[in-house]
């Protein structure tokens, strides 16, 4: 049975799944979802004074969608401007990147030493969050006090992300769903005002929608939009 400190980790695994359950069912990437993520990351994660989520295009074109500080948006910041650091590290290449103590840390020096002059994180711990074909992303918890993070901050840090990553995937689904319908219903009006003002079917209304977009280089949607919003804006 467990006792001590394994009844700690086990309620706090028992919180970040009800977190997860939680968020999971909302299924948004708005950033209310995003904040939370990271706010409970912060106080579930022993050690942890704030957190960030960091997504990243490329190595180096760095996102930070939600921080629970502004040292924390600095510390992404800092990597952005010297194209190297541990979130960046956390994201691409490990499952998790630990950063004990920033003032005697040998990788990404660049990195560590303006983060030591500007900022007063001392400890990182990040955990890989989600990689794509496009896109990479991890979760960081920092904290001021060096050596702040041990076992048990990697333990239900890799569980926190591993919920997390799937609270991310349903809400991006959710809003490319989304978006799908919106966009199939502005195609949808373009549609309908080409077949009443040039006496089209559905078939070359839509036809005349693919040209005009083929011959403007600009997505179907939005050629779908633009003729939506000129034609309220110039009703006949």
């Amino acid at each position: 049975m467990p006792v001590g400190d394994d009844v700690d980790l086990a309620d706090a695994a028992a919180r970040i799944a009800e977190v997860a359950r939680t968020l999971y069912e909302r299924r948004s990437l708005d950033g209310g979802v995003v904040a939370e993520l990271v706010e409970h990351a912060a106080v579930e994660l022993p050690g942890a004074d704030y957190a960030n989520i960091t997504v990243t295009a490329s190595q180096y074109e760095i996102d930070t969608p939600a921080a629970t500080h502004p040292w924390a948006v600095q510390v992404d910041d800092i990597q952005r401007r010297t194209q190297e650091g541990p979130c960046v590290s956390s994201a691409w290449e490990h499952r998790i990147v630990h950063v004990e103590d920033l003032s005697h840390e040998t990788r990404w020096p660049r990195f560590c030493a303006e983060a030591l002059d500007v900022t007063p994180v001392r400890s990182i711990m990040g955990f890989q969050l989600f990689l794509t074909g496009k896109s990479m992303g991890a979760l960081n918890v920092f904290s001021e006090r060096p050596h702040a993070f041990d076992e048990r901050t990697r333990q239900l840090g890799s569980l926190f992300a591993a919920h997390s990553a799937l609270v991310w995937d349903a809400a991006r689904r959710e809003s490319q769903f989304r978006e799908a319908l919106a966009s199939r219903d502005i195609i949808g009006q373009a549609k309908g005002m080409i077949m009443e003002r040039y006496s089209k079917d559905a078939n070359q209304a839509f036809e005349m929608l693919r040209q005009l977009s083929h011959d403007t280089n600009v997505p179907l949607a939005e050629v779908a939009a633009k003729i939506v919003d000129a034609a309220q804006a110039n009703p006949r």
